[in-house]
């Protein structure tokens, strides 16, 4: 399946649906965008974000606009926001296994894992 993605809203009890999502190839202090997307109904992509043939060894960051997603679900924040965007950055080591970058949000709080 390559690498995959899913956000549960924390504060709520539901999938992150809607919830804007960067993806970036790392390398050093740079970055390259690859793809921006929003997630679907069931708080993920549509399809992964890569598949097995096309995801290469390497570093990647994931960045989820978390305060638009809760302001957007009528979540009063304080401003500045407690968190604004929640970059995960991670690495990939074996092409041949399946990447799983859930996130586990709140406006006060993450939680991530390598996930199945």
């Amino acid at each position: 399946m390559g690498l995959s993605t899913h956000v549960l809203d924390t504060m709520h009890g539901c999938p992150a649906a809607g919830m804007a999502v960067a993806l970036y190839a790392t390398q050093g202090d740079s970055s390259r965008l690859l793809q921006s997307l929003v997630l679907n109904a069931d708080g993920r992509t549509d399809a992964p974000l890569f598949d097995n043939a096309s995801l290469q060894v390497g570093t990647y960051r994931l960045v989820f606009d978390v305060a638009a997603y809760f302001k957007a679900r009528g979540v009063v924040l304080p401003e500045p926001n407690f968190l604004n965007k929640v970059s995960l950055d991670f690495g990939v080591a074996d092409t041949r296994q399946h990447y799983h970058v859930p996130l586990l949000v709140s406006p006060w709080s993450y939680s991530t894992y390598r996930g199945s």
